[in-house]
């Protein structure tokens, strides 16, 4: 190999990596059939019942907050707690769902992602997403405690059982881990089954999605049947004069979509979502990583083709001097 042809070949292998930093690949796609589930904060009454359901399918303790109270008081998620009702409050607080001296709910569990990121940063595939149910889930058999996968959440879901020597991430499964099972045994997730309102609905994220859309038409004002339960065949119904819904269901695009949907009355700023663009990160990062790997491969194809070089170089100056 010549010289000339050697530092063409660096150069071209160098552009054509190059050009694949340009070329990130596509989220992933939203499977409609997935399971899911829509939390409208509207609905919800702050009974917490979602929250004891859960611990009771989980066998989780309660988690009491100072020696005085005597119920589970768990403040946002933990290893302890998977889902967790919290408090938007503004001025007087006095008005449900105002934004200006009013309150409203906001439940944190798990949202799935359509392409999550906790999936993405996980070196030892403990960390899946399941393609017929979106649902993800934790392998506890093969984690080795990273906690890569609580950085790669924007929803702070996965947490770290620091009190626990040989401590495991722990987060919602959808009440479908091992020894519960619940969707593969036709059942809904504790929480929707629970919640007496049906601010927490169980579906497939098609017919969530079109129940979210259905209730953004509504006209303020207008009694509701809320269908309670699973939306395809809901227990009851709770009758409920429509809010004025922010237009906005979380979820649907964010990050790629989540397969668990929001919606309220509240800007989802205020509510404490973090700022998501449709992108997912997941998306970038490893088209991002994926490229500096085959770039990582430049040093040592360059180092063999000087090697090449002088080699050939130090065989001619031998044949030279034989002559």
């Amino acid at each position: 190999m010549k010289r000339r042809d050697f530092l063409k070949l660096t150069a071209g292998g160098t552009a054509a990596l190059a050009c694949g930093v340009a070329e990130a690949r596509p989220n992933l796609e939203a499977n409609d059939n997935a399971i899911g589930m829509l939390y409208d904060s509207t609905l919800c009454v702050g009974c917490k019942a979602c929250v004891a359901k859960c611990k009771e399918v989980n066998n989780m303790p309660p988690e009491i907050d100072g020696d005085k109270l005597a119920w589970d008081s768990a403040r946002d998620l933990s290893d302890k707690t998977h889902n967790v009702i919290k408090v938007y409050k503004n001025g007087t607080a006095t008005v449900k769902d105002a934004e200006i001296d009013g309150y409203c709910f906001e439940k944190r569990s798990c949202m799935h992602c359509v392409d999550p990121g906790c999936v993405s940063v996980c070196p030892c595939t403990a960390m899946r997403i399941d393609a017929k149910t979106g649902i993800v889930t934790h392998h506890p058999e093969v984690c080795i405690g990273c906690r890569n996968c609580m950085v790669g959440c924007p929803y702070n879901v996965p947490q770290f059982e620091y009190d626990n020597v040989f401590g495991q991430i722990q987060k919602c499964e959808m009440c479908n881990q091992p020894g519960v099972e619940r969707i593969d045994k036709g059942m809904m997730t504790g929480c929707a089954e629970a919640c007496p309102t049906g601010a927490t609905l169980f579906g497939t994220r098609e017919t969530l999605l079109d129940e979210a859309k259905r209730r953004m038409a509504l006209k303020p004002g207008e009694i509701y049947n809320y269908p309670v339960g699973d939306v395809r065949k809901p227990d009851k119904h709770h009758e409920k004069k429509v809010p004025e819904y922010k237009q906005h269901i979380w979820g649907e695009k964010e990050a790629g979509g989540t397969n668990v949907m929001h919606i309220s009355s509240i800007p989802f700023d205020k509510l404490g979502m973090p700022p998501l663009e449709e992108r997912s990160a997941a998306s970038v990062a490893e088209t991002v990583q994926h490229t500096v790997y085959n770039f990582m491969a430049l040093p040592a194809i360059a180092l063999a083709g000087l090697a090449f070089v002088v080699n050939r170089n130090i065989d001619d100056d031998d044949d030279g001097g034989d002559a």
